[in-house]
């Protein structure tokens, strides 16, 4: 990298320093419109707008989780593409006014010959549409989408830049046993091959994923922190508590063992053996592509129990929250950050969660709800019956996690952090050519 670039980078790595920063607790945001989060983003040719194209593996995915910076992006002036795998979504991205474009894959079992097709795929993709800025979501599409990236673009000047964002690298790679110690290297290996380090900057959502990427030998100051993808603080309210003898524990995410479903259903059963009044709500898919996915039909058998009841996708998770008192997560996998707690802190539901990576980001122990060791199904039931006994603290844990929301998690912040990221990027790649 020569000296123009390299001062082109620092002066890019402070601009996105500035901007991405948590907001001051007594900072008001007085307009959360798109409109209101940054100034138009210069397009690299003046007779066209800038293109941003997002390759996610889910298109409801995309909705869940990228729609507010996707909207964000286009009133601050980019044209948006979504190259994603299409199944029920695609027309509701597409009434966005957003481009979408079909990719053939899925999240597992496409095997060596399914995933050469798929970059393929991506890589005609990628030179038809010729980007100025590609964001890849989550490992499969960064790891898929940079071998495409090289593919279609080479050693080209003109090569859009890439924003990889890691949504969760799991137990596996931030945790200090020796199987993450040994998995970290190759997975760091196949991160830098992807893309060249002066083409890309990398986004994660936690520390300790931002410190298990530090290791692998990526550029520190090409890796940006930007917890979760945010939610509508409009649209979830605090709700005040049900208020009723029988306390009812939720947990909203997909059907999966290492979500801690059984966990969940094994701290219930034991509150309920010893006479306490509770009970589970279980809201969320089962999810076939994945490996873990509980079946429904053990979801429906498990809902015959007294205290428990499966009531599977739901449309509006607000109406959980009407229900339910409490928020649980004992996952055992590091998150990114999850998406669900936030939702929960948002309408003012003190959590119970696993102590690891992205949970930590919301749960602040003995303000925002409580951690405990994963796998730990006493202490998961202690956690959860010491809450159900005591609804002043409930209600004081969930003005603190609705507090914490505003602060840190509102979707407006976590878009106008994305997008200082997509002007640094677009200034970075004006000063390479």
């Amino acid at each position: 990298m020569t000296g123009l670039r390299k001062r082109s980078h620092r002066k890019c790595v402070r601009e996105v320093s500035t901007l991405i920063r948590p907001l001051r607790p007594d900072v008001a945001i007085p307009d959360f419109s798109a409109s209101a989060i940054l100034p138009p983003v210069p397009a690299p040719d003046p007779t066209r707008r800038p293109k941003l194209l997002f390759l996610v593996t889910e298109d409801w995915y995309f909705c869940s989780h990228r729609l507010p910076v996707a909207r964000a992006a286009r009133a601050a002036g980019f044209e948006v593409v979504v190259a994603t795998r299409v199944r029920a979504h695609g027309e509701r991205i597409r009434e966005e006014g957003f481009t979408v474009r079909s990719i053939p894959w899925r999240r597992r079992g496409d095997r060596v010959v399914g995933a050469g097709r798929a970059i393929s795929e991506i890589a005609r993709l990628y030179r038809a549409e010729q980007p100025d800025i590609i964001h890849h979501v989550a490992l499969k599409p960064v790891l898929l989408g940079g071998i495409a990236w090289r593919l279609a673009f080479g050693d080209s000047a003109d090569a859009p830049v890439v924003v990889d964002a890691i949504m969760g690298l799991g137990s596996g790679c931030s945790h200090k046993s020796l199987a993450a110690r040994l998995r970290r290297p190759s997975l760091g290996l196949g991160l830098r091959l992807a893309t060249p380090k002066d083409h890309r900057w990398v986004v994660v959502q936690n520390p300790e994923d931002y410190a298990a990427l530090a290791k692998t030998r990526i550029d520190p100051n090409r890796i940006v922190m930007i917890r979760g993808s945010g939610v509508d603080p409009l649209h979830f309210v605090p709700l005040p508590d049900p208020g009723v003898p029988t306390v009812t524990v939720a947990l909203v995410s997909r059907m999966l063992r290492q979500k801690g479903v059984l966990d969940a259903i094994a701290a219930i059963r034991l509150l309920r053996a010893r006479g306490f009044p509770v009970e589970l709500l279980l809201a969320g898919p089962v999810d076939p592509d994945n490996r873990g996915s509980l079946t429904a039909e053990l979801l429906t058998s498990l809902s015959a129990e007294p205290g428990i009841e499966w009531l599977g996708p739901v449309d509006d998770v607000r109406e959980v929250w009407g229900r339910a008192a409490i928020a649980v997560l004992p996952s055992t996998y590091g998150e990114g950050v999850p998406k669900a707690l936030i939702e929960a802190a948002a309408c003012a539901r003190p959590i119970v969660a696993t102590d690891i990576p992205g949970c930590r980001e919301v749960v602040r122990p003995g303000e925002t709800g409580t951690l405990v060791p994963p796998h730990d199904v006493n202490q998961l039931a202690a956690a959860l019956a010491a809450l159900a006994g005591d609804p002043a603290r409930r209600a004081s844990m969930g003005r603190a996690g609705r507090a914490l929301v505003e602060r840190d998690f509102a979707e407006e912040i976590i878009a106008r952090q994305t997008l200082a990221v997509y002007q640094a990027a677009l200034q970075e790649r004006a000063g390479q050519r």
